[in-house]
């Protein structure tokens, strides 16, 4: 067994081509993405383990408005947020989610709560809110949660009377940068779900994921974020797995367990895994987007099926990388 650390992130799937996004934007998300990683890895170098790993980089990711977790989640039908998240721990299958919260704002710390505080795996509002405030999570008035960016993507949507599955707009690429998210992007197709996957020195795995669903969505929908095996998933003896994309998609086709399922029971490669279910099964039911895993040995694989997907993964034997559109 190698004591090899690694760590892979994800900010979202989707219709990112290089005509979409002006040059200041770009330097933005690759920032943020840096950030993230360095973050993450940093917990991984001094000895940390993989599930605090995940948790910092995500963290560090639902702080950023230019991705749809915590404080850049768009709006529902409504008008307000409602957060997903989940985390898993690969060396006991140990996982804890929520669904729907408003006010906390690192979901993915309530997610961690529940793995660690309570008996249960998944936890909705108001309830999981309730458990955040009696355990002193930081929550956030919903001031803290409002973007210009995502209002508008809500007035769209409404216009439209449809959801939509990015957190983009039609706005014009001399939109301002104040308004990181306000940049010139496809209107129809970004994912902007994150998460991150990690390898520690002890061989452990760990995955976490966060978003803040689909614009103008009803009925309190849940998407694939905060389900085990769906958009979430780590087990020491094969891989862990972060999604992004069509959260339905990605519910039916049970991604992230379908992957370490092929390496448990076929004995394929963790890039053999991820592309039989990324292009060979998602792709033809319709589903886009794309996933970041780490396998027992600290391979990395950040496949997609869609024109681009922000992320990027360092580990102790490769460089730092950030990318955005397909190389």
């Amino acid at each position: 067994m190698t004591n090899k650390l690694a760590l892979a992130i994800h900010g979202g799937a989707g219709t990112i081509a290089r005509a979409t996004l002006t040059s200041e934007a770009e330097i933005a998300y690759r920032a943020a993405l840096q950030t993230a990683l360095e973050v993450g890895y940093a917990v991984l170098t001094a000895g940390g383990p993989a599930l605090e790993a995940v948790e910092m980089a995500v963290r560090s990711l639902e702080d950023c408005p230019l991705f749809n977790a915590g404080r850049g989640a768009v709006f529902t039908h409504e008008g307000h947020h409602e957060m997903d998240a989940a985390i898993m721990d690969g060396r006991n299958r140990a996982a804890g989610a929520v669904t729907g919260v408003r006010t906390v704002q690192n979901p993915i710390r309530a997610a961690r709560l529940v793995m660690d505080k309570t008996e249960h795996v998944l936890l909705a509002w108001p309830g999981a809110d309730e458990l955040a405030r009696e355990h002193g999570l930081p929550t956030q008035p919903v001031e803290y949660f409002f973007t210009q960016h995502r209002y508008d993507q809500l007035q769209e949507a409404l216009t439209e009377g449809r959801m939509r599955l990015d957190h983009s707009t039609s706005l014009q690429a001399e939109a301002p940068l104040a308004e990181p998210g306000a940049i010139n992007e496809d209107p129809k197709k970004k994912m902007g779900t994150v998460g991150a996957v990690a390898r520690d020195i002890n061989g452990d795995l760990a995955a976490a994921t966060s978003t803040g669903g689909m614009t103008n969505k009803q009925y309190s929908r849940i998407g694939d974020s905060p389900i085990i095996g769906a958009g979430t998933f780590a087990d020491n003896r094969t891989c862990a797995i972060s999604c992004t994309g069509h959260g339905e998609f990605f519910l039916r086709a049970v991604v992230a367990h379908d992957i370490s399922c092929l390496m448990e029971y076929r004995g394929l490669s963790l890039a053999e895994a991820c592309r039989v279910v990324v292009h060979d099964k998602l792709a033809p039911m319709g589903g886009e987007g794309g996933l970041v895993a780490v396998d027992a040995l600290g391979n990395v694989a950040l496949p997609f099926n869609s024109e681009g997907m922000y992320r990027g993964s360092l580990t102790s034997t490769s460089d730092l990388v950030v990318h955005i559109y397909k190389e």
